[in-house]
């Protein structure tokens, strides 16, 4: 691979490559962790402590820079709807899925992201209308969520019983849904610091969570998780949310968006290998078979395909 790379306008060097690599590994690393979480931790509570966790440490990185506060009050009904949409209905509906699915089908469920990001933009945006290569992309991407919930659904209609139930497949399809409209909504909040957008987005969802845990969960009355979830908890809100936030936009800033977009590729082999190799979770080929898709929908999405085969 050369030094450096030059996709629409903006150069890869070696070293954005093995950062965008290692925020793949830190977003995998996410299902990962919720995946050993959940299991001692209901899932509205787990939300709370990765959201507030994440947001407490990015006030500490932000330190009242960046005009944080005047946006923060200024701004208080978009970051609601941001952190709702971008935060609590998607982690929510993740986590009470991985309750029934290993880390790895949640992570490639999850990856149609990019998908759902399209269809809304070209119905929701004038600039972002669809090509060719996005209808396909879409295409893929929507056929591999069909292999991969396709069994459990044909399951479900003539009756019978399925290992996994359709629920547990649906919901972090919808949570993929729901990051797609915080994309497209997201864009009002470019004339703000990126780590301001995140620590308002996580406060405001916080702020949301924090009754509907109380309520459903009643917290304060369950037991001392054991190490293990802690850890998990805390590299959950640390790692996986607030440091892949400030990896995130380190990207961005190096390489655009439209590389950093690309970490979508890597989240899903990431959760498969910690899954693999620390939870004993294994994957059937109808799975392997919907991830390719949905891999080969997004590389059609990106448009490299295309490019390379055109300058070849």
């Amino acid at each position: 691979m050369n030094a450096r790379t030059t996709v629409d306008g903006h150069q890869m060097s070696v070293r954005t490559w093995a950062l965008l690599a290692l925020l793949g590994l830190i977003w995998g690393g996410s299902f990962f962790f919720a995946r050993v979480a959940i299991a001692h931790v209901p899932p509205f509570t787990l939300v709370v402590l990765r959201l507030g966790l994440a947001a407490l440490a990015l006030h500490l990185y932000i330190r009242g820079r960046f005009g944080i506060y005047q946006a923060l009050s200024g701004r208080w009904r978009e970051f609601a709807l941001m952190g709702l949409i971008n935060n609590a209905i998607p982690h929510a509906f993740i986590f009470l899925g991985q309750t029934e699915i290993g880390a790895g089908l949640a992570a490639i469920l999850n990856a149609t992201t990019p998908v759902w990001t399209v269809i809304i933009a070209n119905m929701a945006t004038e600039d972002e209308k669809l090509s060719s290569g996005k209808i396909g992309g879409c295409l893929l991407g929507l056929a591999g969520t069909v292999v991969l919930i396709g069994p459990s659904a044909v399951a479900g209609l003539f009756g019978t019983t399925s290992g996994i139930p359709l629920w547990a497949l649906l919901l972090p399809v919808l949570a993929a849904v729901s990051y797609g409209l915080a994309a497209t909504y997201g864009k009002r909040f470019r004339n703000l610091a990126p780590p301001v957008t995140a620590a308002g987005q996580l406060t405001a969802s916080t702020l949301m969570m924090l009754p509907v845990a109380a309520f459903t969960d009643a917290p304060w009355t369950l037991p001392m998780p054991p190490m293990e979830a802690i850890l998990a908890i805390l590299g959950l809100a640390l790692v996986s949310t607030a440091y892949g936030y400030i990896l995130f936009f380190r990207i961005m800033a190096e390489a655009g968006a439209t590389n950093a977009s690309l970490v979508t590729l890597l989240v899903p082999p990431s959760a498969i290998l910690l899954g693999y190799l620390f939870l004993g979770e294994t994957l059937q080929a109808a799975d392997v078979g919907g991830m390719a898709l949905i891999a080969l929908g997004l590389a059609v999405l990106d448009g490299r395909i295309l490019r390379l085969k055109n300058a070849a």
